[in-house]
């Protein structure tokens, strides 16, 4: 495919045309989602578009190191590339390199002096940035009247430079609702600086692209933007047939973080540089902090069902406790948004995975997720895949937000299934 034909076809064109024609000069356009749903894949494939295009980008990277931000643009470019068939792919690689900087500092604070002196140190060589992007900006430090002015401060420099300017911003799980339609915190302080707003919203195997604000218009358009979540090309374009190649930092293991096995994928995580969050609700208490999220009420009842139909696809009951039945909820939200799902424990002559567990492999299946079980009897992957588990070679994490459970009683091989997945992974990034 030609370089015209992949820019035109790129899903930033599709929200362009949602609203009005994205953002003008010294214009603010702010990507919010939680944690772990693509905020960094986002802001890279605008500043791939961009590139693409001839335009000069400033990628500024927040709490993050320049290898790692290096690493998303050559992973996404490749899956560009192959996905599109691109002509010339190494002459346009090197396009892109040339129109695009990458500035990483190791805290979250971005004050726009920041901006000049960069703005003034890459003049030096000719260089004026068309578009300005900043991931991992701490949206709740300083005063509000100070966070204001600050913002204020880097679209006037947006402006005098005559660049577009993108900020990611993390929302939380306890202050956004579901399928939100105002912009939520921490960003809803500074509505009136934003001129287009962006949420990413996991759905499925999917993210949907939701358009929260468009300038002054009062009612935002549908953008029918579905998304993959792991490279936020369009879902319709899921033609490439390798395994993105991401750096283990961009990856998230979503958990309950129990004694045995959630335990062991969640040191090990830890151990290779990914992600955690570890689901919980109030009373209970989990062996692994890191990422803890604590589930409101409100939240555990997305994940209720109906105790006949979880005993119907079990073929076994579970306690009555309200304990339990909130545990059994809280699983839903380890697999809801995952990409994949990783369970070690039993399979059971029915195809059900043996204890607990169970629920969260029956939810997999339900919702049509990628799903392994090492069978610690048997010292086997299994995958399921139409209405059957069947033996699988060793499989590694291919999805940026996956799920690691279990059972509680872990044996030595089961211990080393889980070590030796996050090798075959993450072992030669």
């Amino acid at each position: 495919m030609q370089l015209d034909q992949v820019n035109e076809n790129s899903p930033l064109r599709i929200l362009e045309r949602c609203c009005q024609e994205g953002l003008g000069e010294g214009e603010l356009g702010v990507v919010m989602a939680r944690a772990g749903v693509g905020k960094t894949a986002f802001l890279v494939q605008i500043g791939l578009d961009h590139a693409l295009r001839g335009h000069s980008v400033l990628h500024v990277a927040l709490g993050q190191d320049l290898e790692h931000v290096r690493s998303w643009y050559d992973a996404l470019f490749e899956d560009l590339a192959d996905t599109t068939a691109l002509d010339d792919r190494d002459a346009v690689r090197a396009g892109v390199d040339t129109h695009r900087i990458i500035q990483a500092y190791s805290d979250a604070s971005f004050p726009h002096e920041r901006l000049d002196d960069l703005v003034a140190l890459y003049g030096q060589t000719g260089f004026k940035p068309d578009v300005i992007m900043v991931d991992g900006l701490d949206w709740e430090g300083g005063g509000v009247v100070e966070r204001a002015a600050e913002l204020g401060a880097l679209k006037q420099i947006a402006r005098r430079l005559g660049a577009v300017l993108w900020i990611a911003a993390q929302t939380h799980r306890d202050q956004t609702p579901a399928h939100p339609t105002l912009v939520p915190p921490p960003c809803a302080q500074y509505e009136a600086l934003i001129n287009l707003a962006i949420f990413l919203e996991p759905e499925g195997t999917h993210v949907e692209v939701r358009l929260l604000k468009d300038h002054l218009r009062d009612a935002t358009a549908e953008t029918h933007l579905q998304l993959h979540p792991d490279t936020m090309r369009l879902v319709r374009d899921e033609t490439a047939t390798g395994v993105v190649r991401l750096p283990a930092s961009a990856y998230t293991l979503l958990s309950g973080g129990a004694r045995g096995a959630e335990t062991i994928f969640g040191e090990t995580a830890e151990r290779f540089g990914a992600g955690e969050t570890t689901f919980s609700f109030a009373g209970r208490d989990t062996e692994r902090q890191r990422g803890l999220v604590e589930l409101t009420p409100t939240e555990l009842q997305r994940g209720a069902v109906s105790e006949a139909y979880i005993t119907a696809q079990l073929h076994r009951s579970f306690p009555e406790t309200p304990a339990f039945q909130t545990l059994l909820q809280s699983i839903w939200h380890q697999v809801a948004t995952a990409g994949e799902v990783f369970v070690v424990g039993e399979v059971l002559e029915d195809d059900t995975v043996k204890g607990g567990t169970g629920w969260g492999a029956e939810l997999a299946k339900h919702l049509r997720k990628r799903l392994f079980v090492f069978d610690q009897k048997r010292e086997q992957w299994l995958t399921w895949g139409d209405g059957t588990w069947a033996p699988v070679d060793p499989p590694c994490i291919e999805r940026t937000r996956f799920t690691g459970t279990g059972t509680r009683f872990l044996s030595d091989a089961g211990r080393q299934a889980i070590e030796d997945l996050f090798e075959r992974s993450f072992g030669n990034r």
